[in-house]
């Protein structure tokens, strides 16, 4: 798994098992490998690439891969069943029926020997769908338990029941992707603890003209891209004249007040929440301040493992042939098994 934050590759090996009521988990290893300065750079702008050159860096990210697996079994002493690989989302505008997830399966099945499952999304899209969130799938069938499922990663992406039983989700807003942009202005990799935004004050009219965007005033399903926040969100931070501990201040309130706003129209009373953004304790402060829902943070293996061991259960399903992307999330037309299927030649 590599989000849309690109701190790194999570790898997480997770041991799932159907008990003929439900499905069980556990993750029996775990690790995330950032990347260096020179793939980073190339994730940060590939979205502008040609294709030829996106597909170069879709050869160069699937040996990258295929080499962590390797290393990351060898040393844990591990034999998986398969790979279910994400990928990195290099493009995602599924208005124009656009989405690609570099990490070239054929390449990694061929070079760790194993059965790899990628490409989750391109189906959906190329049926009208979103091709996203595709988490919720895993909330519904592993943690029922919670009204709802909150994600904080480079976006805010929520998974809930509505009232009729369909499973709902949707980007809520940015997340990591926006933050870690404004701690980058004082030279830190992300804000830790949410201080820098403590120490700031928000400023009403950038958030304001935030709230006003466009995407805030469409109906779910919707999701949000690396595209958007390039063009819509970042020119409003790099318009601003605040110190970056106010301008941190007014994007995390920002951030928190969206959250807030799908999770009170959403009626959630109990909300599990994961991702890098559940360990900010400013922007969790915040989002209490704007619901009375009941938020629960879990241990950091699965705040940091649970994008990965859910896409874990997607391999497994679309290897059964069971559903593991659903309509009422993406917009499709109908529920899919999805993902591409590459078995190794030798």
């Amino acid at each position: 798994m590599s989000g849309s934050s690109m701190d790194g590759t999570d790898l997480a090996c997770c041991d799932l098992a159907w008990d003929g009521q439900g499905w069980t988990s556990r993750i029996l290893a775990s690790e995330t490998i950032p990347y260096g300065p020179d793939m980073k750079s190339k994730l940060e702008v590939a979205c502008f690439w040609k294709p030829e050159q996106i597909e170069e860096l879709d050869r160069e990210l699937g040996g990258y891969y295929a080499s962590l697996l390797n290393d990351f079994h060898q040393r844990h002493a591990l034999v998986p069943d398969l790979i279910s690989s994400h990928g990195h989302t290099i493009l995602h505008d599924p208005g124009r029926g656009v989405t690609f997830q570099a990490g070239n399966g054929a390449i990694m099945a061929e070079n760790t020997g194993l059965l790899v499952v990628n490409d989750f999304r391109s189906e959906d899209v190329a049926q009208g769908g979103q091709g996203a969130p595709l988490v919720p799938i895993g909330d519904k069938l592993l943690f029922a338990g919670y009204d709802g499922c909150l994600n904080l990663g480079g976006f805010a992406n929520i998974s809930y029941d509505n009232p009729e039983g369909k499973r709902v989700a949707y980007d809520l807003s940015p997340a990591n992707m926006a933050l870690n942009h404004v701690a980058s202005l004082k030279g830190f990799a992300f804000d830790r603890d949410g201080e820098l935004a403590r120490r700031g004050t928000p400023h009403s009219g950038l958030f304001e003209r935030m709230n006003e965007l466009g995407y805030y005033h469409l109906a779910p399903p919707k999701s949000l891209g690396r595209e958007w926040f390039l063009d819509e969100l970042l020119p409003l931070l790099n318009q601003s004249t605040l110190s970056p501990e106010d301008l941190m201040a007014t994007v995390l309130e920002h951030v928190a007040f969206q959250m807030a706003r799908g999770i009170n129209d959403a009626g959630i009373k109990t909300l599990l929440v994961t991702g890098g953004g559940a360990l900010n304790k400013t922007l969790i402060k915040r989002l209490n301040h704007y619901t009375t829902a009941s938020i629960e943070i879990p241990g950091e293996q699965l705040i940091h493992y649970k994008e990965a061991l859910v896409f874990a259960l997607l391999g497994a399903l679309r290897i059964l042939g069971e559903i593991n992307c659903l309509a009422s999330v993406t917009g499709g037309k109908r529920d899919l098994s999805a993902g591409t299927v590459h078995t190794p030649k030798t």
